[in-house]
C-alpha cells in the first residue's frame, strides 16, 4: 500500500539523516513528495537538505511547495515557518507570501482607517470575508489583506526552543508577541509567597504574549517550554516599521488584543465561568468602548456601581478613603484587569474609587446587560453572590488584580 510504502521511505530516510548521509536522504524524501505531494513536512525536509547541500535554486523551489502544502491543509503558520526559509534564501520573492494571503487573507472590501484617519482604537472591526472556501479563520491573518499579510509574515522571525526553556520569563520587560508552531508549552505565575503555579497550557496553533504589543509593562506570566517548540515572533518594533506602511496592521492588531482579553475574562474569571459558550458570546458582543482621560474618576467609591469594567489600556489605580479623610492607594490595574463587579453581583455601593492615572481605554459591560445575560440565568444569582461575598472578604487581593485565576493565559 502507498502508506507503507511513504512510511518506509520516511523512515530509511531518518536513518540516512543520521549517519549524516544527505545526498541519499534527499533522494528518500523526494521520493515521498511524488507519492505525497502535500506532506508539507517532507517538502520541508527536501528543502532543507538542498540548502545544506548548496543547491540554492532547488532549495527555493522546494520551500515554496512545503509553504503550499502546509497552506492546502489548514496549517497556516506551519506553511509561515517554511515561507521564512525562503526569504532568507530570496529575500525579494513575494509569490509565495501573496499565496498564502489569497488563501487566508481578508477577502472582503478594504477595513476601514488610513494613516490620516485611522480607526478609533480597540474599535471591533468590521464585519467581512476572511479565509478561502474552504480554509479555517487564522487570529490575526485572516483580518489582513494581500499586501499586509505579506509585510507581516516578512516581519515575523522563527525561533526554535529545545524543552525546558523559558520563552519569556514573568516580570521582564517584554516586547514580543509569538504564535506558537509546533510543540507545547506551559503558562505559569508567581503566588505571593513566591510560589509558581501553571494556570493551562497552549497547543500548536496558539498564540500569547500579545499584550506586549500594546504596553510596555512587565510579563504577567512565565512561558516554558514542554517539548522542543517552533515559533513565530512578532516584535513591537517590527509593527511598528509595518504600521508605518500599512495603518490596518495596527487596527487589526488592536482588535485581535481587545477580543484576546474579553475571550481571557470570560474563561477565567469566576463571574463568567459558569456561562455556555453562547452565553459568553452574548457577553462578549455586548462590552462598549471607553476612553478615560487622565485623572477621570471611573468608580467612586460609596456610589452604586453602574458596569463591569476590562482595562484595555493604561493604567488605572484604586484608592480607599479612610475615615479621617485620608487616600490609600492600591497597586496600580493593569492591562487586562477588572473591576467594578462586587458592587454589581450583591448591590452594594462601590468599595474603592478608581481613577487613571495617564490617558486609558477601559471595556464597560453596563449593568442592564449585567443583569440580563448573567444575574438572569438560573441560579446564578445565587452562585455569583457567593462569589462576591467571597471576594469582598479579600477587597486589597481584588483591587491589586493580583488574584490568580485559573486559565488567565495573559503574558
Amino acid at each position: 500500500m502507498a502508506g507503507d510504502t511513504i512510511q518506509r521511505h520516511k523512515e530509511k530516510a531518518a536513518r540516512l539523516l543520521g549517519l549524516d548521509q544527505l545526498e541519499a536522504a534527499l533522494a528518500e524524501y523526494e521520493q515521498v513528495v511524488k507519492l505525497a505531494p502535500d506532506d508539507g513536512s517532507s517538502h520541508q525536509r527536501v528543502a532543507e537538505l538542498r540548502e545544506r547541500l548548496g543547491r540554492r535554486v532547488e532549495a527555493v523551489a522546494a520551500y515554496e511547495e512545503a509553504s503550499l502544502a502546509f497552506a492546502r491543509t489548514g496549517q497556516l503558520l506551519r506553511a509561515i515557518v517554511a515561507c521564512k526559509g525562503l526569504l532568507a534564501l530570496e529575500p525579494g520573492h513575494t509569490r509565495t507570501p501573496r499565496s498564502l494571503a489569497d488563501l487566508y487573507g481578508w477577502q472582503g472590501p478594504s477595513l476601514r482607517g488610513t494613516a490620516s484617519q485611522p480607526q478609533k482604537e480597540f474599535a471591533p472591526l468590521p464585519d467581512g470575508r476572511g479565509p478561502a472556501a474552504g480554509m479555517p479563520v487564522v487570529p490575526l491573518f485572516s483580518q489582513l489583506g494581500r499586501e499586509p499579510f505579506a509585510a507581516v509574515v516578512e516581519a515575523m522571525e522563527v525561533r526554535k526552543v529545545p524543552m525546558g526553556q523559558a520563552v519569556v520569563e514573568e516580570g521582564e520587560h517584554g516586547a514580543s508577541m509569538f504564535a506558537l508552531v509546533e510543540g507545547r508549552v506551559a503558562v505559569v505565575r508567581h503566588l505571593e509567597g513566591g510560589e509558581r503555579r501553571k494556570v493551562g497550557e497552549l497547543a500548536d496553533g496558539s498564540f500569547f504574549g500579545e499584550l506586549a504589543l500594546i504596553s510596555e509593562g512587565p510579563r504577567l506570566a512565565s512561558v516554558l517550554t514542554l517539548a522542543p517548540v517552533v515559533l513565530l515572533e512578532f516584535t513591537r518594533e517590527r509593527l511598528a516599521q509595518v504600521m508605518k506602511r500599512h495603518p490596518v496592521v495596527g487596527q487589526v492588531v488592536q482588535s485581535f488584543y481587545r477580543e484576546r482579553m474579553v475571550e481571557n475574562l470570560l474563561r477565567s474569571n469566576p463571574v463568567f465561568t459558569p456561562l455556555q459558550p453562547e452565553q459568553k458570546q452574548a457577553v462578549a458582543r455586548e462590552f462598549e468602548l471607553r476612553e478615560v482621560k487622565t485623572g477621570e474618576v471611573v468608580l467612586e467609591q460609596g456610589q452604586q456601581g453602574d458596569a463591569f469594567y476590562l482595562l484595555l489600556r493604561g493604567r488605572c489605580t484604586p484608592y480607599h478613603v479612610q475615615a479621617d479623610g485620608k487616600e490609600r492607594a492600591y497597586p496600580p490595574l493593569r492591562e487586562g484587569d477588572v473591576f467594578g463587579e462586587i458592587s454589581l453581583l450583591l448591590g452594594k455601593p462601590v468599595t474603592a474609587t478608581v481613577r487613571a492615572e495617564v490617558p486609558s481605554v477601559v471595556l464597560k459591560l453596563e449593568r442592564a446587560a449585567f443583569d440580563r445575560l448573567i444575574l438572569s440565568q438560573p441560579g446564578m444569582r445565587g452562585a455569583l453572590t457567593r462569589v462576591g461575598t467571597e471576594r469582598l472578604q479579600r477587597t486589597a487581593k481584588l483591587l491589586s488584580g493580583r488574584e490568580l485565576h485559573d486559565g488567565d493565559m495573559r503574558v
